[in-house]
């Protein structure tokens, strides 16, 4: 499972909201067997997906997951989406959005009249006032310390996205005609065409939080004035009952009795769900936009194993797989016949985050373990084999295909962490002894490989390494039962919000305590930066800023691999970001 950086409003993200893991990416597809079948509408195609769905919700930090994203987009519109070639596209079959002035910075959204939930009831302005309370964090009176823990006031919505970029806006003006909103930026904002759009049901979160109606949740987001950290009022009660709600109202890992908590307003709607199992998908018959779905139905089935998914797909079982890559489950596609297979990077890196607390809070102890972490020897074991050229990753924000990765690497302190040094290790560690406890998803392969390079190199050193690893890993972040993590983010590949979603001080993906005055500051000038130069220029810095405060390592970039059965039409490309196959989930379709 990855966690989905957000950096745009509908999901994009996890978790989606995205580190510049940018656009360029190599792909190739090879057909055993290419059908010529003529596609028809109609009928089924069932994809195997690793990670279990566990909330309508992806927004929140506990439903930012990648198979949360995947079911939302299959779900929801929005004003644009993310091409194949990581290019952003309209869709003004839901709604329209227009700058109508540069300075300010104002942008109008405009939802269609006649987009409407699966209910019946229209999307509108209400829904656009909901999404902006919850991206732009207007109301949040909470300062945090070290540990992105409140110390004071309240944060009323755990938004899993960055709050910067929305944060610059005031109370919007909502239109006359019930289906529009205006947005008033104080400073130029570089994200704000793929930053905001409509998120849950406004009218669901009204009644489910005792309010009459999205009349009454209008005039609550109205009469309560704008948080101030500075003189943190105390909680407003029916907006904590409006928060605390959408937080965790839409989270459930089987189909809820009310049908209110699974509204859709795209192409499709989830019609079943078979506990860490499957999610059934069907026509959503109140959608009117140009995506319409040409399948009856969609069933992504929950297939961890990656030789499990290859078997299934061999026997029919399954039409699509998308199974963590490796160069056995290559091997294994490359023998059923009748399939294409596509690899490709992804958008996504493999990491390992340290706590700037606990064991972890001297910096010499921090450096000490980053010097025995055996990175090549990571990345031979499981990267290496599906790509004979793989490097090493030396960035936190960047991927060796970015014209800024190059340099940043020959500055940011990257150099200092090659090979393992036991020895350096030792010399930091003064005859310490340190207990680590290391998280990380037990249920996938690479995870465990690259627990055991690191404990068996560390323990060289003197660490005392304890295996805290967990299937339920991701629902642990931030929280006190570990010292170090390994997990992967993955990005959208448009926007640069995702910077300081992670490594911004008591952001929502800030999940070790890394806090950084002077990367604050380039952080909030590169979300106002639209020049491209000058946002990779900051990025570099925040690179090195991130490299100088111990903060843990970065290992590899990730591969991609997906294939689907010779019955299987409309896939199109590779698609690198956190949607993999599911980008352009209303063109599939399936031969007669």
């Amino acid at each position: 499972m990855r966690i989905s950086r957000k950096s745009m409003g509908f999901a994009a993200v996890v978790a989606a909201s995205a580190l510049v893991l940018a656009a360029c990416t190599s792909s190739s597809s090879k057909s055993t067997n290419p059908t010529t079948k003529a596609a028809v509408n109609g009928g089924t195609l069932t994809v195997a997906e690793v990670n279990q769905f566990s909330s309508f919700n992806m927004s929140t930090a506990n439903g930012n997951s990648d198979i949360n994203a995947k079911i939302e987009l299959a779900t929801r519109s929005n004003f644009n989406f993310i091409d194949a070639d990581l290019k952003v596209q309209k869709d003004t079959s839901f709604g329209t959005y227009e700058v109508t002035s540069q300075d300010p910075l104002t942008v109008k959204y405009t939802v269609k009249e006649g987009v409407k939930w699966s209910d019946g009831v229209q999307v509108g302005g209400a829904d656009l006032l909901l999404a902006w309370a919850v991206y732009s964090g207007y109301y949040n009176s909470g300062t945090t310390g070290p540990d992105g823990k409140v110390t004071t006031g309240i944060n009323y919505f755990d938004y899993a996205g960055t709050t910067t970029g929305l944060g610059l806006t005031a109370l919007p003006v909502l239109g006359s005609d019930g289906r529009s909103l205006t947005l008033v930026y104080s400073k130029p904002y570089a994200d704000w065409e793929i930053s905001f759009s409509v998120d849950q049901p406004a009218h669901v979160v009204a009644a489910h939080a005792g309010l009459k109606d999205e009349q009454a949740l209008i005039d609550l987001f109205k009469a309560t004035p704008k948080g101030d950290p500075a003189k943190p009022a105390p909680a407003d009660p029916a907006l904590k009952k409006v928060a605390d709600f959408y937080n965790t109202g839409f989270d459930s890992t089987t189909l809820p009795t009310d049908p209110s908590l699974y509204l859709a307003d795209g192409p499709y709607i989830v019609s079943g769900v078979q506990e860490n199992q499957s999610v059934t998908l069907t026509k959503n018959p109140k959608y009117t936009g140009d995506h319409t779905g040409k399948l009856d139905s969609i069933i992504m089935r929950t297939i961890p194993d990656a030789q499990a998914e290859v078997q299934a797909l061999h026997n029919g079982e399954v039409d699509v797989v998308s199974p963590q890559s490796s160069a056995d489950t290559l091997a294994s596609l490359k023998q059923v016949q009748g399939v294409t297979v596509q690899q490709g990077d992804q958008l996504s890196y493999d990491h390992l985050d340290i706590n700037f607390s606990g064991v972890f809070a001297d910096a010499n102890v921090r450096d000490a373990f980053m010097k025995t972490v055996p990175r090549k020897a990571i990345l031979d074991a499981i990267i290496t084999p599906q790509k004979s050229d793989a490097q090493v990753l030396n960035s936190q924000i960047f991927v060796p295909a970015n014209a800024g990765y190059a340099d940043s690497v020959k500055g940011n302190g990257s150099s200092a962490y090659g090979d393992p040094d036991i020895a350096g290790a030792k010399t930091l560690l003064a005859g310490q002894t340190p207990t680590v406890r290391i998280l990380y998803n037990k249920n996938n392969p690479n995870r465990v490989d690259e627990f055991t390079l690191i404990s068996q190199s560390a323990t060289q050193a003197g660490f005392k390494i304890v295996d805290v690893g967990d299937p339920k890993w991701s629902s642990l972040l931030g929280g006190g039962t570990y010292d170090a993590v390994l997990f992967g983010w993955v990005s959208p590949g448009v926007g640069v919000s995702g910077v300081p979603q992670i490594f911004g001080t008591g952001q929502s993906s800030n999940y070790n305590g890394f806090s950084d005055p002077a990367a604050d500051k380039l952080m909030d000038q590169l979300i106002t930066t639209t020049d491209t130069a000058k946002q990779v220029s900051l990025e570099q810095q925040v690179d090195k800023a991130i490299f100088d405060a111990k903060y843990g390592l970065p290992l590899f970039q990730s591969v991609g691999v997906v294939a689907f059965s010779g019955r299987v039409q409309g896939l199109g490309k590779y698609q690198a970001n956190q949607y993999g196959v599911w980008w352009n989930v209303w063109d599939w379709s399936v031969t007669s």
